[in-house]
This record gives structure tokens, sequence and C-alpha cells, in this order.
């Protein structure tokens, strides 16, 4: 068995290489900036993006794409999602061909509007399609890295590839279903990221259980519309990667994007969140592509079109609900 090469140093990166190196993989995590590779490499930590967890020693990292990835027989893409082209133009030198590349990036690409599966085969080339799988549901990386049960669905186009990855990943306290459903998993991944800002807006306004279980219905049913429209199997939404993972984020303490909407329902302005936060809430940018993907298909998302309105012409969290709830009154599974 050769090595697993994991392309990101964040938090969730971190949380799913220590995952396999305590599978006894050797793990290599490329990343950057110098000082987190530094620490993931002699101390054994990543304080930086997953602090108060050492590291396994079979975990290793460099800034060295060629040492990270020569050899290994497995490649997990863990990139924020405005960032992947980029870095897979960089690195597609050193790339293997021929093994498993799992993304486990959550997003839609602005400009282009494409999923994170095809932007990666847009960057690599077709050839790649039969051993991408991309890995996602409800967990959050801290909940991983305190080996919490997790359960989530790893979907690809060849069904013993997808098999082979779920192998890989599963363990005591960590459960992998497999899944031929690309479309739907990567659009439940990345939708759902709009919506816990929604949700959060809501908290932070001071709302209670019945406004935010309104926001999680009803953004699925916005899932739903968009995933269906796009090819995805509509039971996808009710799983793992659409429902699951939803109401992990609408609801969760750990959520970035969450957090990003409690603190616009408090009046705070985005900038000043995103530079708070300290981190990556991929919500932000994924609300704008969603908008506009949306728009071009002809599938109206009421809530994705206030959350885009908040977050990019400057309405207020206030009049963005009075707008939703002065809609025009239709049936609950009407789908325009």
């Amino acid at each position: 068995m050769g090595h697993v090469a994991v392309l990101g140093a964040g938090a969730w990166g971190t949380a799913l290489a220590k995952l396999l190196a305590e599978k006894g993989n050797e793990v290599w995590i490329w990343g950057r900036p110098r000082e987190v590779v530094d620490s993931i490499e002699q101390a054994h930590r990543n304080d930086r993006y997953l602090p108060g967890f050492t590291l396994p020693p079979n975990l290793r990292a460099t800034e060295d794409p060629e040492r990270a990835l020569s050899g290994a027989d497995l490649v997990l893409l863990v990139i924020p999602s405005h960032a992947t082209r980029s870095v897979l133009q960089e690195l597609k030198p050193h790339l293997p061909r021929n093994v498993p590349l799992v993304s486990a990036t959550k997003g839609i690409e602005n400009g282009s509007l494409m999923l994170m599966h095809q932007v990666t085969l847009d960057t690599l080339g077709p050839e790649y399609l039969a051993m991408y799988t991309t890995l996602s549901g409800p967990s959050f990386a801290k909940e991983v890295a305190l080996q919490h049960p997790t359960v989530v669905a790893v979907a690809g186009s060849q069904r013993e590839v997808a098999q082979a990855v779920q192998e890989r990943f599963s363990s005591e306290v960590f459960r992998v279903y497999w899944s031929d459903d690309l479309v739907g998993v990567e659009l439940g991944g990345a939708l759902k990221n709009v919506i816990a800002i929604a949700a959060g807006a809501g908290d932070g306004m001071g709302f209670g259980h019945n406004s935010r279980a309104a926001v999680i219905t009803r953004g699925l049913n916005e899932l739903a519309r968009l995933a269906v429209t796009k090819g995805a199997n509509p039971l996808t939404v009710a799983g793992l990667a659409g429902m699951g993972d939803l109401v992990l984020t609408c609801t969760g303490e750990l959520s970035r994007n969450r957090t990003v909407g409690i603190e616009l329902g408090r009046g705070k302005k985005l900038d000043d969140i995103l530079r708070d936060l300290g981190h990556v809430a991929e919500g932000v940018k994924t609300t704008r592509s969603s908008y506009e993907l949306a728009r071009s298909l002809g599938v109206e998302m009421p809530i994705t079109e206030q959350v885009y309105q908040v977050l990019y012409q400057d309405k207020s969290v206030r009049d963005a609900l009075g707008d939703l709830m002065r809609r025009p009154l239709l049936p609950e599974l009407d789908f325009r």
C-alpha cells in the first residue's frame, strides 16, 4: 500500500488526514502557509486550523507537491472551492494517474457555475472521471478529530472506485455509504452552506425553533428543485449529503456559515464578520454562484435569492425576511 496525499492543510483536510493516519495509512499533507506545514511536521499539531489535537507520527506535511504526491495511491482534495482550479493547475504535473481522486470540497465555482467534479475534469481532463469521487455529509472537522461517530457519503461514476474509497475511509467511528450520484452529492454539500447563512440570520435576530425549522425545510425544497433540474436523483437530497448536512450546518455551533448568518442577523457587516472568522465560509462565495446558476436554469430559489441580496446588495436581514414572508401563497410542493 502506498501513501495518501492530502492537498490542503485546513481544519477539514487535517481532520481527514488524522482519520486516515489513525487507520494505519502513511499520510502526507501538502499545504501552505509555511508555519502550518512546519507545525504539523515538527510539533505534530495544527493549532491554526485544528487546535487542541496531537497528530499521529505517520502524518507528515510538506510544501513540496512532488514529495506529497509521488507514489500516492489515493489523493484527497480539500481545497477551498474558489482555489480548486488554480491549485489543480499548479499540481497537475505531479498528480498520479489511475488512483482514486477524492474531493472533500463543497462549493460551486463562481463565473463558470461548475460543480467541483466539473472544475476538476475541466482542469485535469476527462480521463480523470473514472477515478474521481466526492466525499460529503454531516461532518464537522473537530468532531471527526474527536472520533465522534460520523456518517457520510462518497459518490463516483464508477461503483468499484467509490466502494474502494468507502473501504479506505470507513472505521469504527467513521462510516461511509457509497452513491453514484455525483451531481446530487456535490449540490447538497454546496447549497446547504447558503441555507445555513439564512438559518443563522434568524438565530441572530433572536428567533426560535419555528423559524429555523422553516428555513431548513424550505431550503431543502430549494435544494431539491435545483438538484433535480441538474439531473440528480431526488432521493439523494433526502440523504446524508442533502438533508443530513443541511440540518447539521443550520443547527450546529461549529458551523462557520451559520456563524456568518448569526452576525448578519445581529447587524454586523460582512467584511467585519469574515475578518474575525479566520476561516473560509464556503457559503459566502457559493451564494453568488448558486443564485446565478438557479437564474440561468430558471429555478426559483427565494431563500438563496434573499441571502444573495443581503450579502451582495446590502439588503437588511429584516427586509429580506419580510420579502420572504410576503411572497404569493402557494401549495407546499409547488416546484416553481
